[in-house]
């Protein structure tokens, strides 16, 4: 992964917005939030929902970290981010299978449209830091 891959303005705020999110977050999953955050954890998942949900924020506050100020690194960062993504997007789907409200969605209409953004969050994690112009690149 070259740094040669520059960002725009615009992107670089997006990520640094996209990292202070995962940083927000993170507090919430060790705070305020925690039992919400366990609602997202599928009763499928062999582990305790609290130490998910800790867990999960300890990498939520690398990832938003990472975001902001590991610039040198911010096309894989982006890449992990987008994939730790896609490894959470069973908790969106549990909520919604499993009618838990949660964050204010108290209604299946409301789970099933937040389904919908987390390809949204995919792609803001790849675009901001390049990542999806890497790879772009890379596959030609």
């Amino acid at each position: 992964m070259t740094p040669h891959n520059q960002t725009n303005l615009l992107q670089k705020i997006l990520r640094i917005l996209l990292g202070t999110f995962m940083v927000l977050a993170a507090i919430g999953h060790v705070t305020f939030q925690r039992e919400a955050f366990q609602a997202q954890v599928p009763n499928w998942l062999p582990m305790n929902k609290d130490l998910v949900v800790i867990l999960s924020g300890i990498v939520e506050l690398a990832l938003g970290l990472s975001m902001i100020f590991w610039k040198q690194q911010r096309i894989r960062v982006g890449l992990v981010l987008a994939i730790f993504y896609v490894l959470i997007f069973p908790g969106n789907i549990a909520q919604y299978l499993n009618h838990t409200s949660a964050f204010g969605l108290d209604t299946d209409k409301a789970r099933l449209t937040r389904l919908f953004f987390q390809p949204v969050l995919i792609l803001w994690a790849l675009w901001s830091t390049g990542a999806l112009a890497y790879l772009f690149k890379r596959s030609r």
